[in-house]
């Protein structure tokens, strides 16, 4: 029987789903004395350090709990649930932790007492990396030369008052605690239950085990525990790039939901004009989750038309992938404030929780995002905390949140031609020769155009809070001819968060072509995984043999 410690934020349904498959009950925290009376307590923290403490106190949560953990009784922290462990976080400044571990939590590249300053990777980090076990446990026995899926900003460093608790580190730029455990007491920095096959078995560990205990594992001579200050003596842990399956999914013209593709946004077959349909959106996540897809992405194509809490099969079909589906499912379409038909507001902030509690652990904004940026923009770049996008950040955290983004280029003969926008040469001239181009974002499915760019619009969303940019193109999708680099690499250098590469993939050179080329920290396919003429597990072979680094 395992105790679910759910405070209200984020993806928690994987955790239950992942629970109940492995053969566990689960019982929920109703009341304080619940978590006294747990034989196993799971905390699947996820959001903001701020938030998980004063929910934790507002309900009465927090005395019984450290009461729990100061007793050394079986604990399993996931995420925020190993950070909440230490005494406080810079993410909340004067918001007390609980307390059990030395240390504060810092951004990456930010050590105690020092400013943010340039860091080398994007931030967050999203996706896979190894773990650098320090102690022998029986939490990670067959599952610790596995990756597993991080998404978090803000990290633990060992040091020599916390030293006794790190199970292990890995390296993101910098060395960090990625597990803890003391006894029966344990956290995980990583998502067991979004880490594939490697993670239900660190679960299924946690959960078996009729005890949890530590040995000590002497330190290899390239890891000293002053390793993090010594680039040339950290560990070897990598992170992964990321290979995601994206799948838009839309309602046929006879009602059913069906998973499509279009061709420069249009989803209908030149012959007879019906909707194409490549599969049910369920059994194609699960397909890919199997096929080795590091993420799963719904993009809900025509949710601009239509109220999304209403849209029931979209949220079953969340619902349905989660119970099969280990791995992140980010969610788009329609994520923003409605009023019914009966007068009734809703808050893009209901919206997004209502799609999270059905299992997504992303939301993806699109449209939204260039209404809010330039209202943003307009306001001379000053925040009113009301849009969408800083209520979703700031209640689920920055990595719950994508910025969908569908530009087209507009060519011109000169920068001059379009002075408010980011005008890069090209290598690929225009119908009259042009050697100029901008990307004009677009909204409605690419159906209209707008006045800003989607270099602008990136480092905007950035600003007001986004963690993630997933980077369309329209010029590109369906086309099967390659990634659009000029538009990657531009955006890329725009902004310090992750950008997925997404339209055009049509073989797996393109893939390492994108990644060599740009940086970029993830790239997606929809047409060829969906009709076969790419198998995933071709590509991540591919990217191994140019030694870009993969999840197997």
């Amino acid at each position: 029987m395992i105790t679910l410690l759910d405070y209200g934020a984020g993806n928690v349904r994987s955790v239950r789903n992942a629970v109940l498959k492995l053969g566990g009950e689960i019982r929920e925290v109703r009341e304080p004395a619940d978590i006294l009376q747990a034989d196993k307590l799971i905390f699947p923290g996820v959001g903001n350090f701020g938030s998980a403490m004063a929910s934790l106190q507002e309900r009465g949560w927090l005395a019984p709990l450290t009461e729990y953990l100061r007793a050394g009784r079986p604990y399993l922290g996931i995420c925020l649930g190993l950070q909440t462990l230490f005494e406080a976080s810079a993410e909340a400044p004067g918001v007390a932790g609980l307390g059990l571990i030395k240390g504060v939590i810092q951004r990456f590249g930010a050590p105690e007492g020092v400013a943010t300053g340039d860091f080398p990777l994007a931030i967050p980090q999203i996706g896979w990396n190894g773990l650098a076990p320090r102690l022998d446990s029986p939490l990670l026995a067959d599952c610790q030369q596995e990756k597993f899926y991080f998404v978090h900003s803000y990290r633990a460093a060992a040091s020599s008052e916390n030293r006794d608790w790190v199970l292990a580190e890995t390296t993101y730029g910098e060395d960090f605690i990625s597990a803890v455990q003391m006894g029966a007491v344990a956290a995980c920095q990583f998502h067991p239950e979004k880490s594939g096959p490697a993670g239900l078995t660190l679960l299924a560990n946690f959960l078996r085990a009729e005890k949890l205990a530590v040995t000590e594992r002497p330190a290899p001579p390239d890891r000293a525990p002053s390793a993090a200050a010594d680039p040339s003596r950290r560990g070897a842990t990598r992170p992964a790039k990321r290979i995601i399956a994206c799948l838009d999914v839309r309602n046929n013209d006879q009602g059913d939901l069906v998973v499509t593709k279009g061709d420069q946004y249009d989803v209908r077959e030149a012959a007879d004009g019906v909707v194409r349909n490549l599969g049910k959106p369920v059994e194609l996540a699960e397909r890919y989750y199997h096929e080795g897809a590091d993420e799963i992405t719904f993009l809900n194509i025509t949710a601009f038309r239509a109220f999304p809490l209403e849209d029931q099969p979209m949220l079953e079909v969340l619902e349905r992938a989660s119970e099969r589906v280990f791995v992140p499912l980010t969610i788009g379409g329609g994520i923003r404030e409605f009023t019914d038909a009966h007068g009734r507001f809703y808050s893009a902030l209901e919206v997004a929780a209502r799609y999270f509690r059905a299992g997504a652990d992303k939301i993806s904004i699109g449209s939204d995002a260039v209404t809010v940026v330039e209202a943003y923009l307009a306001r001379g770049r000053q925040k009113d905390g009301r849009s969408s996008l800083e209520q979703i950040a700031e209640r689920y955290g920055s990595q719950a949140v994508v910025i969908s983004i569908d530009p087209r280029r507009v060519y011109v003969r000169s920068p001059a031609e379009a002075p408010r926008h980011h005008v890069i040469p090209t290598a690929f001239p225009g119908p009259a020769g042009e050697e100029y181009c901008w990307y004009q974002c677009t909204v409605k499915g690419g159906r209209e155009g707008c006045d800003l760019d989607a270099a602008t619009l990136a480092l905007a969303c950035q600003e007001l809070g986004a963690g993630e940019i997933l980077l369309n193109c329209i010029d590109k999708d369906g086309t099967n001819s390659g990634f659009d680099l000029e538009l990657i690499q531009l955006v890329k250098g725009a902004v310090t968060i992750p950008v997925i590469a997404s339209s055009g993939a049509g073989k797996p050179e393109h893939f390492s072509e994108v990644f060599i080329a740009t940086g970029a920290d993830a790239a997606l396919a929809a047409g060829i995984f969906h009709r076969h003429e790419v198998e995933i597990s071709e590509v991540k072979q591919h990217l191994k043999r140019h030694g870009i680094e993969t999840r197997d």
